[in-house]
């Protein structure tokens, strides 16, 4: 019997949730198809997880949508991810506001296409009052670019005496990072079956649990998504402590 959204403890639920959504290619390549057929039907996936989350009650959901690395791949790959990216965007504006959902970014969004950057920010504006989950698009972010840009902004205000050196604890490393408006990650989700973080989000999932499935994207459904949330409740989170002072 699968699982479903129902049997989930409302109670319970990770406040801030990231997902690696990995295997689109592989997906594709088992099918005889081309990269791009995986990215598409990725895409539909991303729409139902974003409504399923939504649902559930999730504040804040995290997609690792294009790193640093991603510009990397084959020029085609590439214009076809930015293409996605634009028409998801468009299509999916309605879509948020129904849901009372708020379009975030972070990552260095100055290096999309003029399109992509333009529909993204359009989106984002048009949603910037929604007071639901706060969906947050990782888009050419990789999490070390992320920390030396912060290590540069601080090292720069200690230079000027903004900031003393002394003074210098994990609030203003927060306040200094892409993700500054948003909480620690409580639960990081990562599908494909491979087990590796990627550069993502490195600072912010100190105590994150994680998990790892064995699916690849485009088949990731609602059934593993409450799994994986199931998972997480029936984990002790302790942050250092034992097991006895959380009692």
């Amino acid at each position: 019997m699968e699982s479903k959204i129902d049997d989930i403890d409302a109670h319970n639920l990770p406040r801030h949730m990231a997902i690696i959504m990995d295997g689109n290619g592989r997906w594709a390549k088992e099918r005889g198809k081309l990269r791009v057929f995986g990215h598409e039907n990725g895409v539909k996936t991303v729409r139902s997880t974003v409504k399923n989350c939504a649902k559930i009650g999730i504040e804040y959901l995290t997609l690792y949508t294009f790193s640093t690395e991603n510009w990397n791949r084959p020029k085609l790959e590439v214009e076809t991810l930015m293409r996605l990216l634009v028409s998801s965007l468009k299509k999916e504006l309605a879509t948020f506001n129904k849901n009372n959902i708020k379009l975030n970014t972070i990552g260095n969004i100055s290096a999309l296409p003029d399109k992509a950057h333009g529909e993204l920010l359009e989106v984002m504006k048009k949603t910037k009052d929604n007071t639901g989950m706060t969906l947050t698009l990782a888009l050419s972010y990789g999490s070390r670019e992320e920390l030396q840009s912060a290590i540069k902004s601080i090292a720069s205000k200690v230079k000027n005496n903004i900031i003393s050196p002394e003074n210098i604890d994990e609030t203003i490393i927060n306040n200094h990072l892409y993700t500054r408006n948003l909480p620690d990650v409580d639960l990081l989700i990562r599908t494909s079956g491979e087990h590796r973080i990627s550069n993502f989000l490195l600072w912010q999932i100190a105590y994150a649990e994680l998990y790892f499935i064995d699916v690849f994207w485009p088949d990731f459904n609602e059934h593993h998504l409450v799994e994986a949330i199931k998972n997480y409740q029936n984990r002790e989170r302790r942050f250092g402590k034992t097991s006895e002072q959380l009692i």
